[in-house]
């Protein structure tokens, strides 16, 4: 759904501008309460795993394909501020680099596909989660919802955008019908591959999901003895060790005190369990963003997306014009002057992912390590 230049006009282009930079400033801000020490680099990481993934364009349609928007898996993953900045990263690298989305529709790609996708699915997403029974399941399921629906609301956001800036004449009920038609089976590819990545980071390292926390933590149970049943939500509490039997001889008489005596107990402190790292999960990420995007890429089908289609079949690319980066070396996502098409497509995509890995982390790091500075400061 890259919106490329000369579909929308100046002003509204320069209007969605703002909303994307009010957006950014916006999550950099909200990010800081998101990321951590760990999570601040695999947020760089689900930025590339995006990249790579995007490449991946199904077939939905006859003559019609669908790509990841990212939206949703972004805000499960590392939270929706966080999330909004992983797919700002990722246009950016695709406009810039590949020639993928205009430069001057910048502020609009951001605003559909990072802002309006984000925020639908995060809300959809918390709203399942809080009326659903709290399981690992319940998280899978409100990503596919989540995700599913976020992908035709992002097609009704372009609508509104283009009817306030179109530069072609066409019926704006016609591209709405054909954009969310052909969006909501793109729906479908995109709940199944946010679901699909979801589940697998929560059956290993649901710590490691932003949103699941507090979904997949087991309650804490009072036991009275070993053998009784615990009462549900309460604390547990150490069990005192059993007394010793009485023996049969009599005991010596022992001298008395006029001093009372209190029985106490020691209930003792609660030891934190020790962090785990996520470097293991990091490298497999990194490893399937490869994949997807070094060596998969290549069987991606070759139909034009969604958008694409509507605009070659409704005439809403009468007036596009050539994206100013259209020379670049891997404009098209392939590297120039290598004539195997495998090879090509299978480095610029390798490089992408280095490149969005390597900006995606950069700023989330930043951003945690300002996080630090201002705790510090307060201390």
């Amino acid at each position: 759904m890259h919106v490329p230049d000369g579909f929308i006009d100046a002003p509204v282009s320069v209007a969605t501008g703002v909303v994307a930079a009010g957006a950014v400033a916006v999550s950099l801000r909200g990010a800081r309460r998101e990321l951590d020490e760990r999570t601040a680099p695999l947020a760089g990481l689900v930025a590339a795993f995006i990249f790579a993934v995007q490449m991946l364009n199904f077939p939905v349609a006859a003559g019609t394909s669908g790509h990841l928007l990212g939206g949703a898996l972004a805000a499960i993953l590392v939270g929706p501020y966080t999330g909004v900045l992983c797919v700002s990263v990722v246009l950016l690298m695709q406009g810039v680099l590949f020639a993928d989305g205009g430069l001057t529709a910048l502020g609009v790609n951001i605003t559909d596909m990072a802002v309006v996708t984000t925020v639908v699915a995060y809300a959809i997403f918390r709203t399942i989660v809080k009326l659903a029974p709290h399981r690992r399941r319940t998280v899978t399921v409100a990503s596919f919802v989540a995700a599913l629906i976020s992908v035709p609301a992002a097609a009704i956001a372009f609508t509104a955008i283009y009817a306030l800036g179109g530069t072609a004449d066409v019926s704006i009920g016609k591209v709405f019908t054909a954009m969310v038609g052909v969006h909501v089976l793109i729906g479908i590819g995109e709940a199944a591959i946010t679901a699909l990545t979801v589940g697998a980071v929560v059956a290993v390292r649901p710590d490691l999901v932003y949103g699941a926390r507090g979904v997949t933590a087991r309650p804490l149970e009072i036991r009275d003895s070993p053998l009784a049943p615990a009462a549900p939500g309460a604390v547990a509490r150490a069990e005192a060790p059993a007394a010793e039997p009485a023996t049969a001889e009599p005991a010596a008489a022992e001298p008395t005190t006029s001093e009372p005596t209190v029985a106490t107990s020691r209930t003792p402190e609660p030891v934190a369990a020790p962090r785990r790292s996520a470097r293991h999960v990091w490298w497999a990420g990194l490893a399937a963003a490869l994949l997807c995007a070094g060596v998969v890429s290549f069987y991606a089908s070759a139909s034009p997306d969604g958008l694409e289609k509507v605009a070659h079949d409704k005439g809403i690319d009468q007036k596009a014009e050539d994206h100013a980066a259209k020379d670049s070396p891997l404009a098209d996502y392939g590297v120039k002057d290598i004539s195997d098409a495998r090879i090509s497509g299978g480095l610029a995509g390798v490089i992408g992912v280095g490149a969005t890995l390597a900006v995606g982390s950069g700023v989330f790091i930043v951003v945690r390590r300002r996080r630090a500075t201002a705790e510090s400061g307060r201390a």
